[in-house]
């Protein structure tokens, strides 16, 4: 099992930037996603690495806007937010195991982080 903490999540204003991290025990050989949930709506595919990070891959909404990046060496897989809209405010969540686009693609979940973009 891999325990999974994330951390950055905050009140920015549109147009900013965030950076969240999250710090993971056991990293080696999953592949991490971030999702994320809005109220009263379903969980949503952000991204995805690889374990090896030679794969990444977006949700249509963030292309171009966000970037998956791991560092194995720190145990960390951190998701950088650029030009953020007040409809990237949700619940941000890191997650481990196979991969791919679909939260039952995942074992492992945290806590989750709160992004707020306001207008």
């Amino acid at each position: 099992q891999v325990q999974l903490v994330e951390s950055g999540g905050r009140l920015v204003q549109a147009g900013g930037s965030l950076r969240l991290s999250c710090a993971a025990s056991g990293l080696l050989f999953n592949s991490y996603g971030w999702f994320r949930q809005a109220p009263g709506k379903e969980r949503e595919f952000v991204a995805a690495i690889t374990w090896n990070g030679g794969i990444t891959y977006y949700g249509d909404s963030v292309k171009g806007r966000f970037t998956i990046s791991r560092d194995n060496a720190k145990n960390t897989v951190y998701l950088q937010m650029n030009s953020l809209k007040p409809e990237d405010t949700a619940v941000y969540y890191c997650a481990a195991g196979p991969g791919g686009g679909r939260p039952s693609g995942y074992n492992d979940w945290g806590q989750g982080t709160q992004v707020t973009v306001s207008s």
